[in-house]
């Protein structure tokens, strides 16, 4: 490991917002999360609305929305430190009081929140994960698991470059008959002034100077016991991570 990443991982440390937790300690029962279902209460110091980030790397996205809606409490969650480092490093030094990060995997999200104490969830360039549907940030079973520590009828956005994701999530939101609050696929040609369309991480502005358009969903999270998986064949998109170029522009030589 690199000294770079070994003095981020040291300075994380010492930063009052953000919460690290081995996997092995979360898990034991004996060992519960101290701010479980008490997020406003020991952290924030107020009751306002909290809203979650899925894999919020760099912690760009999680910190614009905090200095946008200072009337909600914003987390960012990811399980690379390193990346998350900067978001934390600048809400610390600009002193941004609504905004914390948590290092853990998604999957063990329901270790660190209470029932109903979440209200909003972003989900921000997730990958596609076109091979297996358990690991999509938006299948059947990760509904469910955010629906164990969302508010009913909780918000959930989804911003990704991938034609295949949002493809696959609207077809999933239709066969079950989630309420869609908005879509479109290509948000930047919507003629709007809302506040979400003045956040672009650093990802997302390569993506659009590669003439690759921005897809946005928003829908409401009903709780269910059953969320079924549509059968339907979606075409692959044509890259599998961004610095790849589309198939179709490679050659051999």
């Amino acid at each position: 490991m690199s000294k770079n990443k070994l003095a981020k991982f040291a300075e994380m440390e010492t930063f009052p917002h953000v919460f690290q937790f081995p996997a092995k300690i979360v898990r034991n029962e004996d060992s519960n999360f101290e701010m479980q279902g008490k997020w406003n209460e020991k952290f924030f110091g107020n009751s306002n609305p909290i809203v979650l980030e899925l894999g919020c790397g760099k912690g760009e996205y999680t910190v614009g929305l905090a200095e946008i809606f200072p009337e909600k409490n914003f987390i960012g969650v990811d399980i690379k430190g390193a990346r998350m480092w900067r978001g934390a490093k600048y809400s610390f030094e600009k002193k941004i009081p609504n905004v914390a990060f948590l290092r853990t995997r998604i999957e063990m999200l329901h270790y660190f929140f209470g029932e109903n104490e979440i209200s909003e969830i972003w989900l921000t360039f997730p990958d596609p994960q076109m091979k297996k549907i358990t690991k999509r940030l938006t299948s059947s079973g990760f509904l469910k698991l955010y629906s164990r520590f969302t508010a009913e009828n909780a918000l959930i956005h989804l911003k990704t470059d991938s034609n295949f994701l949002f493809t696959y999530t609207m077809e999933l939101l239709k066969l079950n008959h989630f309420p869609i609050e908005f879509s479109t696929d290509n948000l930047y040609e919507i003629a709007s002034d809302h506040p979400i369309l003045s956040i672009k991480t650093f990802y997302e502005e390569q993506w659009i100077e590669r003439g690759i358009p921005i897809k946005y969903i928003e829908f409401k999270l009903e709780k269910r016991i059953e969320i079924l998986e549509p059968e339907v064949e979606i075409e692959h998109d044509q890259y599998k991570s961004f610095g790849r170029r589309p198939k179709h522009e490679t050659t051999k030589n």
